[in-house]
């Protein structure tokens, strides 16, 4: 009897280690599925520039879904479909760099096919940017991310409405700025392109002064250098340097250094470009 019952706990007692291990196993793929898409998700935040914040709703969260979608593509579509959020839903989260990341990304595909052409001159300027910004490493997926969004009909009103309710005045210049950037990289800007950026920037809320400014600052005029400080050519000396200073102001760097070092030394051409328009006044008043 007693050997029976040594017989009987020895085959439990193999029983519950054999359920044991093969249920830590279990847990064991389980989490390691769960850790794989976890780093995917945070990752994604990572590489688009920076955190992500107010971008993951509205009408670019949908467009990220879209692009998380064939990211994701094998994985639970609950999981992808979590980033898109309602087309018209608010975000009070503060503007991250991947915010601005992303909102550039967005917009610089609907610039870029305004004409009807993707042309390999505005691919390699938007390259450059990122490069330059946010290294190479990060720049080959938002690389990938827009290549996405060339093939998607973007609703502008909807993405750039989004962004002026959500993204401060001066990373919005910030945009526009680049987007100008983009049209002109061939050394050609098409009307269509012009067209599509200022409907862009009437919908994300820029002045219209502001908006000639910024234009002015790629396609040159005799005027142009006015332009640029958002004055006229007959204005007074005094004026000239009171409306100098005001827009040293509004487009000094440090206005976008919460979305880091990297979008702010972005600023600093736009900042260099109105100095320079500044200096040939000067240089043709002799003041």
């Amino acid at each position: 009897m007693a050997i029976l019952l040594i017989l009987f706990g020895i085959t439990v007692f193999f029983f519950c280690v054999s359920y044991i291990s093969s249920h830590n196993s279990v847990d064991k793929q389980i989490n390691a599925k769960r850790f794989k898409f976890g780093i995917n998700k945070a990752g994604y935040g990572k590489w688009i520039g920076g955190g992500l914040g107010w971008a993951l709703g509205g009408p670019i969260g949908a467009l990220l879904g879209f692009y998380l979608g064939s990211m994701f593509e094998g994985e639970s579509k609950s999981s992808a479909s979590a980033f898109q959020g309602h087309p018209y839903a608010s975000d009070s989260r503060p503007t991250q760099t991947g915010d601005f990341s992303l909102s550039l990304l967005v917009l610089s595909a609907a610039v870029m096919k305004a004409d009807g052409i993707v042309k390999k001159s505005e691919l390699d300027y938007v390259k450059r940017f990122f490069v330059s910004n946010f290294g190479e490493a990060k720049t080959i997926q938002q690389m990938q991310v827009l290549k996405e969004l060339l093939k998607k009909d973007i609703n502008i009103q909807d993405v750039s409405v989004q962004i002026r309710t959500s993204m401060d005045y001066s990373s919005r210049l910030q945009l526009l700025h680049y987007l100008f950037g983009i049209a002109g990289a061939d050394r050609v800007t098409a009307d269509s392109e012009i067209n599509m950026i200022q409907d862009i920037a009437g919908f994300m809320g820029i002045t219209s002064a502001d908006f000639k400014s910024v234009k002015a600052m790629f396609v040159k005029d005799t005027e142009s250098a006015y332009k640029i400080l958002e004055i006229t050519p007959d204005a007074s000396d005094s004026e000239v340097k009171k409306a100098y200073h005001k827009m040293a102001i509004k487009y000094h760097p440090d206005k976008v250094s919460h979305l880091g070092e990297e979008v702010r030394n972005a600023a600093e051409d736009k900042f260099q470009k109105l100095n320079a328009a500044y200096d040939e006044i000067k240089k043709r008043r002799g003041i």
